[in-house]
């Protein structure tokens, strides 16, 4: 009988443990990890939503030191586990031959909005009419698969300019920014403090043929501001990250990347932390013009507030 080559473990719970489990795990597994949710129809012609649980899961590689690695796991979602209650983790061994199917097997295309469609990379569209992302979900940081991507990707649709430039701060796997150039921008700033995610983020654009439209570097808000890339603002500013995070950009100077009559689109926010955002926003002058939600996730579109003439 042939040996296993893979680990999977997998968590389930609700919206809230998809990053904070999500970041654990990534410390230990092999080619990323998957967040993926269920989805719900409302009739036989809905293209569906996201809704219920989600499963947070990745494929640790078995060899001599797995037992330890698993061991170190547990112990750190353990860890986890005291701030954020999560139901135990679960494994299962995964056969070599059956590595890429158990990692397939979860995507399919996702329908976003009117116009676009979130395509596993090895997946030919059945959706002739919808524009495709091609997303190589094994590189993890953003596969479309989450409500707070999928919620984004919608206002990206509405809000994007055509010709115009976008900024994606937090580009994780570059998602939001190739979707952006694909509505119509013409060029994409696309930054991340974390260089793996500039890696994938690159790698994504040239299997969508745009990478010469996506800029990519690793990097923060103030280097955005300092003119370290080829333009600092934008009538588009896109950040998919944690409430608390976005909150802490501002302080950074987020709203200062945002060109006048521009739209910031936030996302990767629970709903209770959402007031929060909005009073962060208002305090740089940006006023709530749309907001989406899927569940106990939301993301909002800010606009510069225009104060009436006295």
């Amino acid at each position: 009988m042939a040996e296993a080559r893979w680990l999977e473990v997998s968590i389930t719970g609700d919206g809230e443990i998809a990053e904070a489990v999500s970041e654990v795990l990534g410390r230990f597994v092999s080619q990323g990890v998957v967040v993926e949710s269920g989805v719900r129809f409302k009739d036989d012609e809905d293209e569906g939503t996201a809704s219920g649980q989600i499963r947070v899961y990745g494929y640790l590689v078995v060899d001599e030191h797995i037992e330890d690695t698993r061991q170190r796991l547990i112990e750190a979602l353990w860890h986890l586990g005291r701030i954020l209650p999560l139901a135990e983790p679960v494994f299962k061994p995964i056969m070599d031959e059956d590595w890429m199917a158990a990692w397939k097997k979860h995507y399919h295309p996702i329908p976003i909005g009117q116009k676009m469609l979130i395509l596993p990379a090895w997946l030919e569209s059945s959706y002739p009419e919808r524009i495709a992302v091609r997303i190589d979900p094994s590189m993890a940081f953003g596969t479309g698969t989450h409500p707070t991507t999928q919620l984004c990707l919608e206002l990206v649709e509405l809000y994007t300019v055509p010709g115009k430039p976008v900024i994606d701060v937090g580009c994780g796997s570059g998602i939001l920014s190739i979707a952006a150039v694909k509505m119509g921008a013409c060029k994409a700033l696309a930054v991340d403090i974390d260089n793996a995610a500039v890696r994938s983020t690159r790698e994504n654009a040239g299997t969508n043929g745009v990478l010469d439209l996506v800029e990519t570097g690793q990097g923060s808000i103030e280097d955005i501001r300092q003119r370290r890339f080829s333009f600092r603002r934008a009538p588009l500013v896109l950040a998919n990250i944690l409430a608390p995070v976005i909150v802490r950009m501002f302080e950074d100077g987020l709203a200062e990347l945002l060109l006048p009559g521009g739209v910031i689109i936030l996302s990767g926010i629970l709903w209770e932390q959402m007031s929060s955002v909005i009073a962060a926003s208002e305090l740089h002058g940006l006023e709530l013009i749309d907001q989406r939600q899927s569940g106990d996730w939301v993301a909002l579109a800010f606009k510069e507030k225009v104060t009436p003439p006295q």
